[in-house]
């Protein structure tokens, strides 16, 4: 099998911190969101990879990639010159792909559960294609899989952000395929949105009387379209510290119950870290700081007499305020200083944005 990553997308919705980088490379527990894809590939024996990227910093990309080597598998880079949905992102990868059943995963979706038992049911099936359903709170925000109720074996319809849901099965985003899909594709016409879209390549496989099976999650699954879903994606991947299948390994740390500390960070002897937390390397914690619970910081972060929770804080940061700073993510490079009391403030801060109070 082979893999297909999707690294396009503006993020609108994650403004500024799009502004300096593609969604996919923002971290959640100190890893590029994109890069939990690349490792559920690999873990399922797939060592050919292509990404998908478009216009939004294509070059950051290769550079964290590179041709995929310090990853153990092999990357092709496909150029998507406009957004023109998954379908078409699809459609540009059929001479990578040839003849082989390949794997789609969307590279700003995080998964609890590996795809290894998925994959297996899939390569020993003869479906033309198989998706992976999670029931979700609110269906109208998804493409949204219908069972047969005489059949519950059986898919339905799939219908893309129905107003009226009649079910809350998300199809999320990771599909399999054989190359069947391309035949399909290369019928589809554009939607209103202008774009290819994938729930109607799936449905044009049913009303073709294809074969689709699915897959309904267990554990989680996160889109992380929003500063929100961000937050709380890395608050799912820090809940697994200290478990047999937790998602943050480095050779490098140190893992104290649920706390990952960098090689080379620092920790005051009057600073407290509450876990789950990710601390990364070259840090300086403390004086008089408190980290935690549900806190990533990444490599070469000071931070002094302040109080942070439920946070992401990228590479680079200084903070030495008395500020408590919760259900925030500031970029790399940032500054913040103040010198007045507590308060508790929430931020959304881009790449060297410096704030003083």
């Amino acid at each position: 099998m082979k893999g297909i990553i999707l690294h396009g997308g503006h993020g609108t919705r994650l403004r500024p911190l799009t502004h300096t980088g593609p969604k996919q490379l923002l971290p959640i527990a100190n890893k590029p969101m994109s890069q939990y894809a690349l490792e559920d590939l690999k873990k399922i024996g797939i060592n050919e990879v292509a990404i998908i990227i478009g216009d939004i910093f294509p070059e950051k990309v290769k550079e964290y990639y590179g041709d995929g080597s310090k990853f153990g598998v092999k990357i092709s880079y496909i150029y998507q010159n406009q957004p023109l949905g998954i379908s078409h992102a699809i459609r540009l990868c059929k001479n990578f792909i040839g003849n082989k059943k390949f794997v789609v995963y969307l590279g700003d979706n995080i998964i609890r559960k590996d795809l290894v038992s998925y994959t297996e049911k899939f390569q020993s099936s003869n479906a033309d294609a198989m998706i992976l359903l999670c029931k979700v709170d609110d269906p109208k925000r998804f493409g949204i899989a219908e069972l047969d109720p005489k059949n519950p074996k059986n898919i339905k319809k799939i219908i893309e952000k129905p107003k009226i849901p009649r079910s809350d099965l998300a199809v999320i985003g990771i599909y399999f395929f054989t190359s069947k899909i391309f035949d399909v594709i290369d019928n589809l016409k554009p939607s209103w949105r202008n774009e290819l879209e994938i729930t109607e390549a799936l449905q044009m496989l049913l009303d073709d009387s294809k074969v689709i099976e699915y897959a309904i999650v267990s554990g989680w699954w996160k889109d992380t379209g929003t500063p929100e879903d961000i937050i709380h994606a890395n608050k799912l991947v820090l809940d697994s510290i200290g478990t047999e299948n937790q998602f943050v390994i480095d050779p490098d740390a140190e893992i104290k119950d649920k706390i990952v500390i960098g090689n080379g960070t620092s920790i005051s002897s009057n600073s407290t870290i509450v876990g789950p937390v990710i601390i990364g390397k070259n840090c300086i914690i403390g004086p008089s700081t408190k980290i935690g619970p549900y806190v990533s910081i990444g490599d070469n972060n000071e931070l002094k007499n302040c109080q942070i929770e439920n946070s992401i804080l990228m590479n680079g940061c200084k903070i030495d305020a008395e500020l408590q700073i919760s259900q925030s993510i500031i970029a790399k490079e940032s500054i913040i200083s103040k010198k007045e009391k507590f308060e508790k403030n929430q931020f959304l801060l881009g790449e060297r944005t410096q704030i003083k109070i």
